[in-house]
């Protein structure tokens, strides 16, 4: 096919069918333990049916201590191989690659879980929004973490899955070592930019030695990171972090370093006011779901009072909404910052940022501003959004909203679209959402 959007993408490892990648997007699905369930296998079954060229999987811990909450299926051991080697199975049987996003959390988790209440982090400094409290990695911690990621890499090509992806963005551990605005060490993991970047770029060398050359790895990053973009937070002197400069220069040493992709977001944080940027924020659904969290840090239970209060939870989705994108500029609003990056490196780079509208992928790529695009809420919202492409339609009849109740709803229920007026009826969003269940586990 002609439609940039229906050329095949080839990696130096990799050649995926099409030029739409589905995002990092999950829920609740999975075993305390870290252990995979069949409603997670059913979740990314849904965007593999619905033509995706390769699934980017949610965020899949390297360690128990790098979870960002439970329920969420880990590659923290070897008992785990066996879950991705099925999901990859059944992705496969609709031509769909499979690559699996190797994460830790460090300071930043929703619900810690038992185990360790308190994480990882390149500082002791908690987080600025949240509190969640960290303990500063110690050089062993750093080299364990390292080697983590490597066995997680070594276990998802047992499973004989397509590649993975570091999740070095929106403020996860990797940004925690990355950022000018988080990372106040004073050894060789602090100070300089070449230094803040020696973690990440020794996770990619200790994949590479782990894996060989021969198996895809892509790297996730925040090109910038707006680390200072609340009010709040300025007043604070917060510093805004990372440029996109900055982050051209990470990306250059981490492809000589063995990265064959480069995956362009942006925010400190998850969630941020511009990841994902939305056209509204539901704080009442907030306000309700946020009590799952209340314990999880310094500041959740100030927070949860906060969003409850009328007035100031108003005044809190007005800064929220101030500092993220206009609701007509999210689509494709990151695709300045990886153009510029894709004008620096020899690999090809993935964009993701609110995509849903095909001649808006297809000129992005045409003009050379990315050579794919991810997505999720959108996918969220229409999980065959790219058979609708390919069957001409430029957007879907009823496209997502970019309400964010999914992600806010996700904390505590089913993965979904809980944008009601998208839907006949509730009962017809209810069904959509609990369609995640079923084939069911037991029969």
């Amino acid at each position: 096919m002609s439609d940039a959007i229906f050329q095949p993408l080839a990696f130096r490892n990799l050649t995926v069918k099409n030029r739409v990648f589905r995002s990092n997007i999950a829920g609740r699905l999975d075993n305390y333990d870290g252990t995979g369930t069949q409603a997670r296998l059913n979740w990314e079954l849904k965007f593999a049916k619905g033509g995706v060229g390769a699934i980017i999987s949610s965020y899949v811990p390297v360690l128990i201590i790098g979870r960002i909450m439970p329920n969420y299926a880990t590659i923290h051991s070897d008992r785990t191989t066996p879950f991705w080697r099925k999901v990859g199975e059944a992705v496969h049987q609709h031509d769909c690659k499979y690559i699996l996003q190797l994460s830790h959390g460090g300071r930043q988790r929703d619900i810690p879980g038992i185990e360790y209440p308190i994480g990882l982090s390149s500082t002791d400094t908690r987080d600025p929004l949240h509190g969640f409290e960290c303990t500063r990695m110690t050089p062993q911690d750093i080299k364990d973490t390292v080697a983590a990621f490597a066995e997680g890499a070594r276990r998802a090509r047992d499973a004989g899955l397509d590649g993975v992806e570091v999740h070095g963005a929106n403020g996860y551990l990797i940004t925690q070592f990355l950022s000018s605005a988080i990372n106040d060490r004073t050894d060789e993991y602090g100070g300089s930019l070449e230094n803040r970047a020696r973690f990440v770029v020794d996770i990619v060398k200790a994949i590479r030695a782990r894996v060989g050359r021969d198996f895809h790895l892509q790297m996730k990053i925040s090109a910038v990171e707006h680390a200072n973009d609340l009010l709040f937070l300025k007043l604070r002197l917060e510093k805004a972090g990372n440029t996109i400069d900055e982050s051209i220069q990470v990306c250059q040493w981490l492809v000589a370093a063995g990265v064959d992709a480069i995956h362009v977001s942006t925010g400190s944080s998850f969630p941020h006011p511009k990841n994902p940027a939305g056209a509204d924020l539901p704080i009442d659904v907030l306000g309700q779901t946020y009590e799952q969290l209340a314990s999880s840090g310094h500041d959740t239970f100030r927070n949860l009072l906060l969003f409850r209060g009328k007035v100031t939870g108003a005044a809190f989705r007005k800064a929220w909404l101030d500092a993220g994108v206009p609701a007509d500029k999210i689509e494709g609003a990151l695709l300045p910052d990886a153009r510029a990056i894709k004008q620096a490196v020899t690999v090809p780079v993935v964009c993701t940022g609110g995509f849903q509208t095909a001649s808006v992928i297809r000129a992005a790529i045409d003009r050379g501003d990315t050579d794919a695009v991810s997505m999720a809420r959108p996918l969220v919202a229409n999980n065959d959004l790219v058979q609708q492409f390919a069957a001409g339609r430029d957007r879907a009849e009823k496209p997502c909203t970019y309400c964010n109740k999914c992600l806010v709803h996700v904390v505590e229920h089913p993965i979904g679209c809980y944008e009601e007026s998208r839907f006949a009826s509730r009962e017809a969003m209810l069904a959509q959402i609990m369609s995640v269940f079923d084939p069911p586990a037991f029969v």
